[in-house]
């Protein structure tokens, strides 16, 4: 039936829109079929991309559902420590998820299987146990100066706490099923499987009675993350088995540890970077102002999608390119993702400006006033998509220490201008210290990788051209 629509479509079309629709049908057969580097990471990034768009409307849908059945105050309570969870729990796991994207194809490289078997056990142990350990860190902090908190926000934050080992366990097995292109594997546990069972949870425990609190949403939450991360341990566990042989096991912990190390900083500041403005709008505004920002930020970060996908695909194809002399293939495919990461956040961004107040008044009526939250943050996320994954480049080219003080920069950057200007202009402050610190994490990483690679990485440039085919050389 495909093939007769196809030519039918031939007979229809006239000959140059014939000759683009092969195109187009031949590049996208070579991205689902092939199986060089190039092709793979194009295929994981479609497969990311499509993953994105079903969890992007996942996430909107449960929020809108979340914020009419909580109402905005113990919304902006749940939303609040809920963020508190995915931060701390990603930042527990000390860089050994990406570390992991990093190892795992030079080891294939080389077929060192006892290495591979002793880093996929090693991340798993680790983040279970880096992440305990902050959690008993965080009950005694609690037990001890509760007092301090608003008496609201403890029961939310103790069951937040009891969650942050899954969390950390599901990040570094995300980072196992992506240094393997298993886009599947890696995304849906996170990005589909776990907010629908948190959106379900939830409703089953309202329908049954549950009073639809901050409380109750975290219960539910904490039950969907285990969930979860517990079946995905044994899927995958299941396929390392499959794909790789019994044998011994090679531990370099000392290896990965000093590139881990590096990479929780720098993506710990890139995550703190990214989060902050909510937690920080926590400390000094009221629950509902906390729920207004969310959902804003969380309606403009729709675009983000866009680089996150590229971002999955991309990293195992820069590991895999420095092995190669040819710095121009290096500037080639840094562009190549600058331009798959702008063009399409900009259409999805400028849809959901136009949209903008519409969606915002599906969380409830007072939410419409966090639209002119969303137009300053979209111009900050396009600053940040002009430069593409360069955080994921640079860190795959073992600049870890720079990428590390360039987003120590830019968090120093949010932070000073959140606690400035939220205090001054409240949520309109906080939108523009988000915003500008996405601008000065845009050019520091363009500075970055034009003084050390030598060509422009940004979204307009071209790989092919005469002066960036000169620097390179």
């Amino acid at each position: 039936m495909f093939t007769a629509a196809c030519q039918t479509a031939g007979r229809i079309l006239p000959p140059a829109a014939r000759d683009r629709l092969a195109a187009i049908g031949a590049t996208l057969y070579a991205i689902l079929t092939e199986t060089d580097p190039k092709h793979l990471a194009q295929r994981m990034a479609l497969v990311a991309f499509a993953i994105r768009i079903v969890s992007a409307a996942i996430a909107f849908v449960s929020q809108i559902i979340l914020a009419r059945l909580m109402g905005e105050f113990e919304y902006g309570i749940y939303v609040f420590v809920w963020v508190l969870v995915i931060l701390f729990g990603n930042l527990s796991c000390l860089g050994f998820h990406t570390a992991i994207i990093r190892f795992l194809p030079q080891y294939h490289a080389r077929d060192a299987l006892p290495e591979i078997r002793g880093l996929t056990t090693t991340v798993r142990v680790f983040a279970l146990l880096s992440a305990s350990i902050l959690a008993l860190i965080g009950i005694t902090g609690l037990w001890f100066f509760g007092d301090l908190i608003e008496s609201y926000y403890l029961i939310p934050l103790y069951l937040g706490i009891f969650t942050l080992p899954m969390i950390a366990l599901n990040d570094v097995m995300d980072g196992t099923s992506r240094a393997h292109s298993w886009a599947i594997s890696a995304l849906s546990p996170t990005y589909l499987i776990r907010p629908l069972l948190m959106l379900a949870f939830m409703v089953l425990a309202v329908i049954e009675g549950a009073e639809p609190t901050a409380r109750a949403g975290m219960m539910t939450a904490m039950a969907a993350t285990y969930l979860t991360s517990v079946t995905q341990f044994f899927v995958l566990s299941w396929r390392l088995k499959r794909r790789y042989v019994p044998g011994p096991r090679k531990i370099e912990f000392g290896t990965w540890i000093r590139v881990a190390l590096p990479i929780f900083l720098i993506e710990g500041f890139s995550f703190m970077l990214t989060n902050s403005d909510v937690v920080i709008v926590g400390l000094y505004l009221d629950p509902e102002s906390v729920a207004i920002y969310f959902a804003a930020a969380k309606t403009m970060a729709l675009v983000h999608f866009v680089s996150f996908s590229v971002k999955a695909a991309a990293g195992p194809r820069f590991s895999a390119a420095m092995a190669n002399p040819d710095r121009l293939e290096l500037a080639h495919i840094a562009i190549e993702s600058a331009k798959w990461t702008f063009w399409p956040s900009l259409v999805v961004g400028g849809l959901v400006l136009l949209f903008g107040t519409f969606l915002l008044s599906l969380f409830g009526p007072v939410f419409v006033a966090g639209w002119p939250l969303m137009a300053i943050l979209y111009g900050g996320a396009m600053a940040k998509a002009m430069v593409g994954p360069a955080e994921a480049f640079l860190t795959m080219a073992g600049q870890q220490k720079l990428c590390m003080v360039l987003y120590a920069l830019a968090l120093l950057s949010n932070l000073a201008l959140n606690m400035t200007l939220i205090p001054l202009f409240g949520l309109i402050g906080a939108a523009c210290a988000t915003a500008g610190a996405m601008v000065a994490e845009a050019v520091l990483l363009h500075l970055a990788v034009r003084r050390t690679f030598g060509f422009s990485l940004f979204a307009f440039a071209d790989p092919h051209a005469s002066n960036i085919r000169a620097e390179v050389a």
